[in-house]
């Protein structure tokens, strides 16, 4: 009776024990599988990356790119929309400058007008974050844009941030342009910013939309300001060229994350990228 009893114990034994191996293996593979990790799916766990953190820099394709002659759009506006309430860029065949504010995004043409954007419309090169002002600053004296930026800059926790600028002010005078649809073969940015149309506001309102980023990131973004403009009325603007500032407010998102996707096809794949970059820049902001 003892023998069986004590085989029977055995037996048993050895069953406890096999499924114990398997649940161990089959855990195993389970956490083996995270390391396939969706960045989008990371939220709050202090890395900074994910849809549920607000503060990142999201880019799509680099402005080296652009200044070269990629301008195929590649991202439907309705899509960067879930990735950004602000920012700025251009369109598909690089039509136009590309204003985000308040969630509202616009197309501003060579007519100087600020045309609603649909959904369907591609872009070629954007920059854009959910806007959460962390500082905000009264500016009481009058400022040329050079100034402005001086002043911003005095502001700034660190020069190796990203920032999201927003300036809502009187201005007594503004120099801003857009350029028109190219055709293919698409020319530099530089030779296209030939056929530019410029306009020159006065004694108005509205909001200067755009960023700061470092200088670390030649190549990728434009180091230092890059700045669109749209009237208070929300009807016309353009690339700022220029600008007399009288007074107003203005405030920065402090944004420590960057995310950029970049073209996976056409003319990206193959132009030569890192070609004269502060000469084309230099001509592109003139």
């Amino acid at each position: 009776m003892n023998k069986k009893i004590l085989l029977i114990f055995l037996i048993l034994l050895s069953i406890t024990l096999v499924s114990g191996c398997g649940s161990s293996a089959d855990n195993f593979s389970g956490n083996s599988s995270t390391t396939d990790v969706n960045p989008e799916s990371v939220e709050d766990s202090g890395s900074g990356v994910g849809n549920g953190d607000i503060d990142i820099l999201y880019q799509i394709s680099t402005i080296d790119a652009l200044l070269q002659g990629v301008y195929d759009g590649i991202l439907p506006v309705a899509a960067l929309e879930t990735h950004g309430d602000f920012g700025i860029g251009t369109f598909d065949g690089l039509e136009g400058e590309m204003l985000a504010l308040d969630g509202n995004y616009y197309q501003i043409k060579t007519d100087g007008i600020a045309y609603p954007v649909s959904g369907e419309m591609t872009t070629p090169f954007a920059t854009v974050t959910f806007f959460e002002a962390d500082e905000n600053f009264r500016l009481e004296e009058p400022a040329n844009l050079t100034e402005l930026e001086a002043f911003l800059d005095l502001k700034l926790p660190s020069e190796n941030l990203f920032y999201a600028v927003r300036v809502d002010g009187n201005f007594s005078y503004i120099k801003a342009r857009s350029v028109p649809r190219q055709e293919k073969p698409y020319p530099k940015l530089a030779d296209a910013v030939s056929t530019q149309s410029v306009f020159e506001f006065e004694n108005i309102s509205g909001t200067l939309v755009g960023f700061r980023t470092p200088e670390y990131v030649k190549g990728v973004n434009v180091p230092g300001y890059h700045l669109h403009f749209i009237t208070e009325d929300r009807r016309a603007g353009g690339h700022v060229l220029d600008l007399e500032m009288e007074n107003g407010e203005a405030s920065l998102d402090i944004t420590s994350a960057f995310f950029m996707e970049l073209p996976t096809s056409g003319d990206f794949y193959n132009v030569e990228l890192g070609q004269d970059l502060q000469a084309d820049m230099e001509k592109v902001e003139k």
